[in-house]
């Protein structure tokens, strides 16, 4: 099931990247990067409110405030930024070291420990992602390539704090506290962007910017998260090597992108190692910051102190107490 939930949820982020540079052909990338997560809180708070969800603790405010940063302005901010001169094919390739971040985030902030089959698998995927870049003649890095790369980093700490938040709050509940808290600082900006930026886009524009609201900020994290927060961060994590692929495929049909035999290699070649991930293992760490007790553990009191042993009565003392006085 946590594997099902991670293919939808990349399912739904694979069209991001196309959707976002049909968006920024027409409209100001600062709003297309920001004002998404504005329409997404929208409903996310109606959610919350009509389904009346708890309010999250105070010491769960600054993981949320992480997740905030990557995933509601981070990620979405800087591939829109990049997508203005990058093809979303060229961003696909670069996206495509998002799963090995995640990985690394979920040892620092999610407490897992993977395996060492996991990491060998784990690479060679990554490894046939780089090979697909190169075949691709993505050339020096440049300033839009600087822009992917701090999305790939905000991404993979988003989907590790988020992930790992979502087996306390449950995964359509982290995404939507995380888009509410991060509005008294994202909708100014947005707004501003709206007021000064040029929105005088047709159709497509407006359609692309539709789905990175509604799927790409909203609907696909109900998905991700439950199944991150299921199987783990860095195993589903790598769920996501198929995502470049599979977004090259969009960007072919969509955008008239072609697809060339390296893409088909290359899919190939990710397709088994996501399913190399999926049979090795990842334990949680027992001194893991968010460790999460076994399934079939119900929650109970807390265990107290063992008693202290007693002492042997002393014979000598207990001659010496019965004695007549």
């Amino acid at each position: 099931m946590a594997l099902l939930l991670g293919f939808i949820g990349v399912l739904g982020f694979s069209f991001s990247l196309p959707a976002t540079r049909l968006a920024v052909d027409e409209l100001d990338a600062t709003f297309v990067g920001l004002g998404r997560a504005v329409v997404a809180a929208a409903l996310g708070g109606l959610l919350l409110v009509a389904l009346r969800q708890p309010r999250p603790r105070r010491d769960q405010l600054g993981r949320l405030a992480l997740v905030g940063v990557g995933v509601v302005v981070g990620f979405p901010l800087f591939t829109a930024l990049a997508l203005r001169e990058l093809s979303s094919a060229h961003g696909a390739v670069i996206v495509g070291l998002l799963p090995a971040a995640t990985a690394v985030m979920a040892v620092a902030r999610a407490g897992e420990r993977p395996s060492r089959g996991f990491w060998l698998a784990s690479s060679a995927g990554l490894a046939a992602v780089l090979a697909f870049a190169a075949t691709q003649g993505a050339g020096g890095v440049g300033l839009a390539d600087f822009y992917v790369l701090c999305a790939v980093a905000l991404g993979a700490l988003g989907y590790a704090e988020g992930g790992a938040l979502a087996r306390e709050l449950g995964g359509w509940q982290t995404i939507c506290w995380a888009l509410v808290l991060a509005m008294p600082v994202v909708a100014p900006f947005a707004v501003a962007a709206a007021l000064t930026g040029d929105l005088s886009g047709g159709t497509d524009a407006w359609l692309g910017f539709a789905y990175v609201s509604l799927v790409s900020m909203f609907l696909g994290f109900f998905a991700w998260y439950a199944g991150l927060a299921r199987g783990g961060v860095a195993k589903i994590g790598q769920v996501q090597l198929a995502q470049p692929v599979m977004t090259l495929g969009w960007s072919a049909a969509l955008l008239g992108e072609e697809v060339s035999a390296a893409t088909i290699a290359a899919a190939l070649a990710v397709l088994a190692s996501v399913a190399a991930t999926q049979r090795t293992r990842v334990t949680l760490s027992p001194v893991g910051r968010f460790r999460r007790a076994p399934e079939n553990e119900t929650p109970g009191p807390p265990r107290s102190a063992p008693a202290a042993p007693v002492p042997p009565p002393d014979p000598a003392g207990s001659r010496s107490r019965s004695a007549p006085g």
